[in-house]
């Protein structure tokens, strides 16, 4: 339920072409699920794959530690109307990924694996996390000076 203080913001984000419903609830990005089932699986009922996982997960008892992350937000339908949606936040949503068995998210699945290996070693040799962040910023266009007086700091 949102309240009148409650900063909400609805967005859309673009996954390999298609579409992915988001929104800014509580301070943090919420996915729609159906819609990152429907690009990792390209299920022709992406609602029916994600209750049919509901209930495999819920066998394995993986569900009964995701089903509390889970909130139903209003999220815009196809048909233009608001109405209450499966999301997680980014963390849920990945967990939720990793259980998708679907040749289409065997790719997701390695990035996350490498970015938590990366992650792992970042912890061991905070170096190479200084060095990953410039890199970025060097990427994103920032100029070498604003990285040499920002690291001065």
């Amino acid at each position: 339920m949102t309240g009148p203080l409650e900063e909400t913001s609805l967005k859309i984000a673009v996954f390999r072409g298609k579409q992915i419903r988001k929104i800014l609830h509580q301070g943090e990005w919420y996915f729609s699920i159906i819609d990152v089932v429907a690009v990792l699986t390209e299920s022709p009922n992406p609602r029916r794959y994600w209750s049919n996982l509901k209930i495999q997960l819920s066998e394995n008892e993986g569900f009964v530690q995701l089903y509390p992350k889970t909130v139903q937000l209003k999220l815009q339908a196809p048909d233009g109307k608001m109405r209450e949606t499966d999301t997680a936040n980014t963390e849920t949503l990945f967990r939720i990924i990793q259980s998708i068995p679907s040749p289409k998210a065997e790719p997701f699945k390695r990035w996350l694996a490498k970015v938590g290996y990366e992650r792992i070693q970042e912890i061991e040799d905070p170096e190479l996390a200084a060095k990953r962040g410039r890199a970025i910023y060097k990427a994103k266009g920032y100029p070498d000076d604003w990285l040499r007086s920002e690291c001065a700091v």
